[in-house]
């Protein structure tokens, strides 16, 4: 049953193959067994999920059905889940277990899914290979040596693994996108605002996003339906219908238009992602879309604006976390100063500390001006780049990383190289626009991922292009050695 996709899953369940109960089963013991050799969960919540499979087969017995009630789920642990561990990958609240559901989390649930545990993530969402966990590393289950990519690598690494077919992410600068492509899966980000992000613990505001992560983007289509809508909870909701997303999965690509970025295909790239690239263009040339390169100019200044913006948010985020009402205190403080100091000291880790003080110094007095408002203003100017493109083209495709998956600890003294991984991934979060990672193949064994771009909105779209690129290639069915 492991081998399941969602789809799959939805079916056996409807014509009685297994109950939800026999699934839910199977996989807890499959994550006891495997989940060990690559980390990816932080907790596994056994109990809750057996009550929440019986529960749905009590549900299906009454004569309710829909595609996600009894299927399985695994939330990224920034999610507050009631009663449960909420960490977001940190000593600071490695005790902390949430009062309530986040939005995301509640409407799953309502949906009659079953939550299988939470998944590990870079501490606080601050990373790109899941590494800066306080619970450890994520192990890439196709290379055991490599990282699944951040900050959601636990959620990617646990459904490549096989331990379950779908889980939730967020998306800040290409943390579902990143590791969807480094583990191959198919990832989405949608829209700002698209889905709630109340309870969902705050890496950068006007960046994050919620977001499903699967095998397959009809997959992704049925976890965005149970995910999106309006929040009236979260002020950054958007009140905009949400479409039947599968209705739209099979639309014919004749005459679709896509845009090549020229600054994508650089001297960065990873000249074997880039022929890959290439052979995926030419996949969706042949059901009928048409190509032609475009420029997006300003995305050299994507990294520099984004690692300004964020960290400032981050600073402004994470100052609640003080040893006062919540989260790691420190031991017998002398003052009200050294419990400040020595709280945060050793709650957050090394590299939450660094972003906070980058944060901190980019809104002092002073610097300001010369640094946060330089970089809104930058986030414009990219946001204004992408307008411009979509007025002649549908979608745009690129690379979703311009690197394999690295070693674990190759980038641990450089973390501006781990940086540069999102590159292609951050213009989407600077600018609120929705994008997709889907598998497009392998080079040494490591998979790859090719985004999708669209306007605002346009998930539809997103997912009909990768489920029509996925009936024609195979890339999405390989499976890792050992799972």
């Amino acid at each position: 049953m492991h081998q399941l996709t969602l789809a799959e899953i939805a079916r056996g369940l409807a014509d009685k193959s297994f109950s939800s109960e026999e699934l839910t089963g199977a996989l807890l013991a499959r994550i006891r067994s495997l989940d060990p050799s690559i980390n990816s969960f932080i907790s596994v919540t056994d109990e809750l999920a057996l009550e929440q499979a019986r529960a749905a087969d009590a549900r299906r017995a009454a004569g309710e059905s829909g595609a996600l009630l009894g299927a399985p789920i695994g939330h990224k642990d920034l999610f507050c889940t009631t009663g449960v561990r909420t960490s977001c990958g940190s000593r600071m609240l490695d005790s902390f277990k949430a009062p309530y559901d986040a939005t995301v989390v509640e409407r799953l649930a309502q949906a009659g899914m079953v939550t299988l545990g939470k998944t590990n993530m870079d501490e606080f969402a601050m990373g790109s290979a899941n590494e800066s966990s306080h619970y450890g590393p994520v192990k890439n289950p196709w290379n055991l040596e490599h990282v699944p990519g951040g900050s959601s690598g636990g959620s990617a690494a646990a459904v490549a693994a096989r331990l379950l077919p779908a889980t939730t992410g967020t998306d800040t600068g290409g943390s579902i996108r990143q590791p969807a492509a480094l583990t191959n899966l198919t990832g989405l980000k949608p829209t700002y605002g698209r889905v709630s992000r109340w309870g969902m613990i705050a890496y950068a505001s006007s960046l994050d996003q919620g977001g499903p992560m699967a095998r397959t983007a009809e997959d992704c289509a049925l976890l965005l339906q149970g995910m999106a809508g309006f929040d009236p909870k979260d002020s950054t909701s958007i009140d905009e219908p949400v479409p039947d997303y599968s209705t739209s999965l099979n639309a014919s690509l004749q005459g679709l238009r896509i845009g090549l970025p020229k600054e994508y295909f650089g001297a960065g790239l990873d000249p074997r992602i880039a022929d890959l690239v290439q052979a995926s263009v030419k996949a969706l040339e042949k059901l009928g879309a048409v190509v032609r390169e475009i420029s997006l100019p300003n995305m050299q200044h994507a990294i520099p604006a984004y690692y300004v913006i964020a960290p400032a948010e981050a600073s402004s985020n994470l100052s609640r976390f003080d040893g006062v009402r919540f989260g790691h205190r420190c031991e017998n403080p002398k003052d009200l100063t050294d419990l400040y100091k020595r709280s945060r000291g050793e709650g957050f880790g090394a590299e939450v500390q660094r972003r906070i003080m980058v944060g901190a110094y980019a809104l002092s007095a002073g610097y300001y001006d010369a640094y946060y408002l330089k970089a809104q203003k930058i986030r414009r100017l990219i946001k204004n780049d992408f307008m411009a493109a979509f007025e002649g083209v549908d979608l745009i495709l690129g690379p979703t990383t311009p690197n394999l998956a690295w070693k674990l600890g190759a980038k641990g003294d450089d973390p501006v190289a781990a940086y540069l991984e999102d590159v292609y991934t951050i213009t989407a979060n600077l600018a609120g626009l929705p994008g997709l990672s889907m598998p497009a193949g392998f080079v040494d064994g490591l998979p790859v991922g090719v985004q999708l771009l669209a306007p605002y909105f346009q998930e539809g779209r997103l997912l009909n292009v990768a489920h029509r690129y996925q009936q024609v290639t195979d890339w999405h069915t390989r499976v890792p050695t050992g799972f």
